[in-house]
């Protein structure tokens, strides 16, 4: 992208304030991610003896050494939130690193080839998409056991026909428009339209979807998490802390309120950063 180009793109995409307050949201918790060892005051698993369900600095009973309070056996709630932040956006970052390229990929075949094989590939898709994507997640997590990866995995099966979908249909657009006729006349091969001529301008929706895609796997991991399917304690990850939590939520509410504001604003972040780079890169939106 050419100098001239990125300015454009940024001038549009500057547009949508939303989109901005998304950006340097997800700026702000990948660099928290990143700095996590130096940022986070106490080690995560670290028991604290005498300091069970400390509250928050400014209620009462509260104090600066911990600044959020501690959970139920004596962990600081800060540490586990900043170190929790480099497990979800990792999470996010592989399940739309996984599902991007399978559903790419996919979707490049079922839509240059067509036939049989585009079928095939759509009536599967269909099917995942019938079931309810939690209800989908949990069978693949419980067929390939409790752990982190297995729900990466998990939730990416889930997310990996929206791909499919998207990018069939913009190959069916473009492998009839005149460049991609032309090359074929010239002698192109097959490989050479789907990755040369096709993929380049089949990327702008797929960017949206996944960046979309952050925010979905994000959200359904810490889902599995909260259901005892994902991260295994005492692993810093919001959902666990939540399902962690859900016994003290009377008597503690800081300890389910503030994982849920985590994945509340990284979700809401990340939707706002796509809405902003659609606007951004597709052309009919453009004013």
């Amino acid at each position: 992208m050419n100098s001239s180009a990125l300015k454009e793109f940024w001038y549009f995409f500057s547009q949508n304030r939303g989109a901005v307050v998304g950006l340097v949201l997800v700026v702000l918790f990948v660099l928290v991610a990143i700095f996590a060892p130096w940022l986070a005051p106490y080690d995560p698993a670290a028991l604290h003896d005498g300091v069970f369900s400390q509250p928050p600095f400014w209620a009462a009973g509260g104090n600066t050494t911990y600044l959020l309070g501690t959970d139920d056996v004596g962990r600081d709630v800060l540490s586990r939130l900043i170190y929790g932040a480099r497990i979800s956006m990792g999470v996010g970052f592989m399940v739309v690193v996984f599902s991007l390229s399978i559903g790419t990929l996919l979707g490049l075949l079922a839509g240059y080839a067509g036939g049989f094989i585009d079928k095939v590939i759509m009536r599967l898709t269909d099917i995942l998409m019938a079931l309810p994507s939690i209800l989908l997640a949990i069978v693949v997590v419980t067929i390939l056991g409790q752990s982190l990866t297995n729900a990466v995995i998990a939730v990416g099966v889930v997310v990996i026909p929206g791909f499919i979908r998207l990018v069939r249909a913009q190959v069916m657009i473009e492998k009839n428009r005149q460049y991609v006729v032309a090359s074929g006349s010239f002698g192109a091969g097959a490989g050479r339209q789907v990755f040369i001529n096709i993929l380049p301008n089949t990327l702008a929706p797929v960017i949206v979807q996944g960046t979309l895609g952050f925010s979905d796997g994000i959200l359904n991991v810490a889902a599995l998490g909260f259901l005892g399917l994902g991260a295994k304690p005492p692993t810093a990850e919001w959902g666990t802390m939540l399902a962690d939590a859900r016994a003290f939520i009377e008597s503690a509410p800081w300890l389910v309120t503030l994982p849920g504001l985590c994945i509340l604003i990284v979700v809401l972040a990340f939707n706002l950063l796509g809405d902003g780079l659609r606007d951004a890169l597709d052309p009919r939106l453009k004013k």
